[in-house]
């Protein structure tokens, strides 16, 4: 497929020159197979874009103004469009192109298709990145699996010692241990009745 980029090589605005140098340069940055069609010196080539253009794209006064941009005979937009694909990372979706594997606008594509990410992994569907997490992953399973072992035990050991423990609270008490507490009881008594005697 060859992108035509229709351009005025002898256009008086300098607004238009820009542009077309901005679609031209960023064409060749992307390294895209483009054939620049000049509309100045080729009455076929303004012809054909006038009549190619959509009526909606049309301005009002019903006269296109270079850079138009076609994919073979599909109409992709102007200057405008391919400036808001260019800052949205679709070019290549607004020339109709695929994306080259590795570039951001077939990552986004790929998302779209297989789902959602999560923590930098895609959910559905794999991809290397994703193989080696899940490899590392299963590695630190591995790994935790056998220093847990250890540790279950140690902490199986903790809780018979600790019951262990209540199980010597929990036994009865002589009543010579239980005579202090009593005497601390009469006390108090005592203290409260002389109290309230004085009052």
């Amino acid at each position: 497929m060859v992108i035509k980029v229709f351009l005025a090589s002898s256009s008086g605005s300098t607004a238009i020159k820009k542009k077309q140098q901005d679609v031209l340069g960023f064409l060749e940055a992307l390294k895209v197979d483009y054939a620049p069609l000049d509309i100045a010196c080729s009455e076929d080539n303004r012809m054909w874009m006038r009549e190619n253009v959509p009526v909606e794209k049309k301005p009002t006064n019903g006269i296109p103004l270079p850079p138009q941009i076609f994919n073979e005979e599909s109409y992709c937009g102007d200057y405008e469009t391919f400036f808001d694909a260019k800052e949205d990372n679709a070019v290549y979706a607004f020339l109709g192109l695929p994306p080259p594997p590795g570039s951001k606008e077939a990552k986004e594509a790929y998302l779209l298709e297989n789902g959602p990410v999560e923590n930098g992994t895609i959910v559905n569907g794999t991809d290397d990145a994703e193989d080696e997490e899940n490899l590392e992953a299963e590695e630190e399973n591995i790994d935790d699996d056998t220093l847990k072992a250890p540790v279950k035990e140690e902490e199986a050991q903790e809780e018979v010692e600790d019951e262990e423990a209540k199980g010597e609270d929990d036994q009865p008490v002589s009543e010579e241990e239980e005579a202090p507490e009593e005497e601390e009881e009469e006390e108090v008594t005592e203290e409260a009745e002389q109290e309230e005697e004085d009052e």
